[in-house]
């Protein structure tokens, strides 16, 4: 997580996109693809860290099936995430803070979670999730002009 954390400071440091980044690794922690927020610079509102995570991944294995893989991304996903996690197999999800706005995955729907899909997502929250939010608090703390949160 620590990885996707620095990943979505360089975003934000070098795209002016908001601070969120996902990681995609196999069962040997061996890591498949990187994806970043780039809504803002390609005008794309799907272009969301866990899409544009995905799409590498596939393009990079030539499938458009994960199986096996897990995604770390700092910001739990909203439901169009969600669901590309479903369609993609990705086997587990590991997210740092809670979005109470539009999570889908146990903070306002729990789209994973549902027993009508023919697949199950592992869920792991809450890792350095206070590291996450932070960030996230700070940028758009920034954007209005506001101090920022101090480091705990």
């Amino acid at each position: 997580m620590q990885r996707a954390l620095d990943e979505a400071d360089r975003i934000e440091r070098e795209d002016g996109e908001v601070p969120v980044a996902a990681l995609l690794v196999d069962a040997n922690d061996a890591l498949i693809a990187i994806g970043g927020n780039r809504n803002i610079a390609e005008h794309d509102p799907s272009a969301h860290a866990e899409i544009v995570a995905l799409r590498a991944a596939g393009q990079r294995l030539q499938n458009y099936r994960l199986p096996g893989l897990t995604l770390y991304v700092t910001l739990e996903p909203c439901a169009m995430c969600a669901m590309a996690l479903i369609h993609a197999r990705v086997e587990r999800l590991v997210f740092a803070a809670d979005d109470p706005k539009t999570g889908a995955c146990g903070s306002v729907f729990d789209l994973l979670a549902d027993p009508r899909h023919n697949h199950r997502v592992e869920v792991l929250s809450g890792v350095l999730a206070e590291d996450a939010s932070r960030r996230l608090s700070n940028y758009f703390r920034k954007k209005r002009g506001r101090a920022p949160l101090d480091a705990c």
